[in-house]
């Protein structure tokens, strides 16, 4: 078998830099509902200071305008920002915010996770610092509800924004995974090749699925969360953050 070097690796974001919805336990700690109820709340907040409306109301709108978030998203590997998603509530709803309302609405649900952050996967710090020794690094991300500058200063506060060459989020790139535009666009953006590429991240049809589309190699990270690990087609599974530089190493031999 022909050797194929390692150029660079690709990490995916939420269940593999850090754990998704770990931030949950910390909001009900401080007496705050969840993330799904609050931003419910939000969208009911402020368009109850204009004009009294049905808490109902707002909250089908919220779930249609989600709904169709998620048929976009999987469907046609698009993610709206959050200020296209509450435009569509808005319209559903016939109503309109000022602006100035209308911008701080959409902050407070983008900043929502920088307020009680998800906590990283362990051993994520002293991995990624390995391997950015060795491999240039980039992150390849979806952008659901956090946009990409508050991705970016997630990975701050977790000590290894300096870590990574490039990033694609799908807020900016204008497709999400598995698209091969995101997979190109890493390419482009780290000066490598497709095929030199090693994805990491957690979900098969994504992580795994996405990168082989294109030629390049997948490790199926489980250590934040296992789904569906044993029937995987990934280039290797990992289990943890402490053995992925081996894992990395052995796909060069």
């Amino acid at each position: 078998m022909t050797k194929r070097p390692v150029e660079a690796i690709t990490f995916d974001f939420w269940d593999t830099i850090v754990v998704d919805d770990s931030d949950e336990p910390k909001r009900a700690a401080a007496g705050l509902p969840s993330k799904f109820r609050a931003r419910r709340d939000l969208l009911f907040e402020f368009l109850n200071r204009h004009e009294p409306l049905d808490r109902a109301m707002t909250d089908l709108a919220y779930n249609v305008a989600d709904a169709a978030f998620n048929k976009v998203w999987h469907d046609q590997h698009f993610t709206w920002t959050i200020g296209e998603r509450l435009r569509v509530m808005l319209k559903g709803l016939n109503r309109t915010l000022p602006n100035d309302d209308f911008a701080e609405l959409v902050r407070r649900h983008e900043e929502m996770e920088l307020e009680y952050r998800p906590d990283p996967v362990p051993g994520v710090h002293e991995a990624i610092r390995t391997l950015a020794g060795k491999y240039k690094l980039a992150i390849v991300s979806d952008a659901i509800v956090s946009p990409a500058r508050c991705l970016r200063e997630l990975l701050r506060g977790i000590g290894i924004l300096d870590c990574f060459s490039a990033f694609v989020f799908s807020d900016e790139a204008g497709c999400s995974k598995p698209a091969p535009g995101v997979f190109v666009a890493a390419a482009e953006k780290l000066g490598c090749s497709i095929p030199g590429i090693v994805h990491v991240g957690d979900r098969e049809h994504n992580d795994v699925g996405g990168p082989h589309a294109v030629g390049a190699r997948a490790v199926l990270l489980t250590a934040a969360k296992d789904r569906g690990s044993e029937s995987s087609k990934a280039d290797a599974v990992c289990r943890s953050f402490a053995d992925l530089p081996t894992v990395i190493e052995s796909l060069e031999r």
